[in-house]
């Protein structure tokens, strides 16, 4: 970097809030370790939604009693075609 300030990378967060509807393969979350893939949600580094839905929250006590952030899709049902 310039001047030997490094700045830190933006780009990695939490994408989506919570009661928006997101669509399959949506990016939630980009690099954070706090959340974590929960029900409809697939990834590691990178959480992404495996079917159309709305996003909600949850939050559970490990066995060791450390706090952990699920990210859920819960999914929409789809209109019935006449």
């Amino acid at each position: 970097m310039i001047g030997g300030f490094s700045t830190p990378k933006k780009d990695k967060a939490l994408k989506t809030s919570g009661g928006k509807l997101v669509k399959t393969g949506e990016i939630l979350v980009r690099g954070v370790d706090t959340y974590k893939a929960g029900v409809n949600v697939r990834g590691l580094g990178t959480l992404f939604a495996a079917c159309p839905g709305k996003i909600y929250f949850t939050r559970k006590k490990t066995s060791h009693g450390k706090l952990r952030t699920f990210v859920n899709v819960a999914p929409v049902a789809k209109a019935a075609k006449k």
